[in-house]
């Protein structure tokens, strides 16, 4: 996901996919606690996501 694609997105969406990429980050923790996580790199792409939505969704509200 880049960040000019989630610039082109409402703050309603951003909200929606911070949710959806939480989910999907506490899913990934559990996988892993269990020793079922088979690709370890997936956590780290997630993580960079959900780090990218709230800064873009930051621009958008000191832009107004």
């Amino acid at each position: 996901m880049k960040a000019n694609e989630l610039r082109d997105k409402s703050l309603d969406e951003l909200t929606k996919e911070l949710h959806e990429k939480l989910k999907e980050q506490f899913s990934l923790r559990m996988q892993h606690g269990t020793g079922q996580l088979a690709r370890h790199h997936v956590v780290k792409e997630v993580r960079r996501d959900i780090a990218r939505i709230k800064t873009v969704m930051n621009e958008m509200r000191k832009a107004g």
